[in-house]
C-alpha cells in the first residue's frame, strides 16, 4: 500500500502517522488556569527541541471543533507548566486524566492523582513522577488552525527535578525510570526490555 497524500483523500493519515512513528513519549503536562484551577494532560507528540538553550516541544493536535484544549489556554495565560515523565506506575491515573472534563475540572483531584508544590512555578507536580521539568512558556507556533491542525508549545525548561532512587553516578538509569511510551491506537510499551549499542567510532 501506498498512500499519495498530494492526490488522495486523508481519512488514514492521522493513524498511518501515530502508528508508525512509535514509540513515543509522553508528557504529562500540569498547568495552572487563570482562575487557579490545576489540569493536567497528557501529550505524546513530545520531544526535545534544544539543549542549549533547554528547549521541550509539545504539540496540540486541533480538536474538531476547533477549541484549545485546557493546556494550551492556561499556557497562554499563564505562561508556566511542568512536564510530569510517566512511569509505569502512574499509567491508570494517566489515562484516567486525558478524559474530557470541563475546564472547572481539576484532573488531579478527579483522577485522585497526589501533588506536590513545584519549585519554579506555580503549577503542581505530580509527586509520584521520578522525573520532572518546570518550564515557562517560549512561544506557540500554530502549523493550521484547521481541525487535527498542529500548534507546537515551545517551553523554556528552567529547573528539573530527579528523584534520587533513578540515579547511578549522576545520570538518570532507564531501568530504574521505567518509562511508558505510546502507541498507535489504545495500546502503551513499557520500556523494560532493553539493550544497548555502543556508539562506533571512525
Amino acid at each position: 500500500m501506498y498512500i499519495d497524500l498530494t492526490t488522495e483523500d486523508k481519512p488514514t493519515v492521522y493513524s498511518h502517522l501515530v502508528g508508525g512513528i512509535t514509540p513515543r513519549p509522553i508528557a504529562w503536562v500540569s498547568t495552572l488556569s487563570a482562575d487557579g484551577i490545576g489540569n493536567i494532560a497528557p501529550y505524546s507528540f513530545f520531544t526535545v527541541a534544544s539543549v542549549n538553550p533547554p528547549v521541550l516541544s509539545v504539540t496540540q493536535v486541533n480538536p474538531a471543533d476547533h477549541k484549545n484544549k485546557d493546556t494550551l489556554n492556561n499556557l497562554l495565560a499563564t505562561k508556566e507548566c511542568v512536564i510530569n515523565i510517566v512511569s509505569h506506575q502512574q499509567v491508570e491515573q494517566m489515562n484516567q486524566s486525558c478524559a474530557n472534563y470541563s475546564h472547572s475540572v481539576s484532573e488531579f483531584e478527579a483522577a485522585n492523582i497526589e501533588s506536590t508544590a513545584s519549585k519554579r512555578v506555580k503549577p503542581l507536580s505530580v509527586k509520584a513522577s521520578k522525573v520532572r521539568y518546570e518550564c515557562t512558556l517560549r512561544e506557540v507556533i500554530t502549523i493550521s488552525e484547521l481541525p487535527a491542525g498542529g500548534q507546537i508549545m515551545l517551553l523554556n525548561v528552567i529547573g528539573i527535578y530527579v528523584a534520587d532512587s533513578v540515579l547511578r553516578d549522576g545520570y538518570i538509569d532507564p531501568q530504574a525510570l521505567s518509562t511508558v511510551g505510546k502507541m498507535g491506537g489504545d495500546y502503551f510499551v513499557q520500556t523494560n526490555d532493553l539493550f544497548s549499542l555502543a556508539r562506533p567510532i571512525v
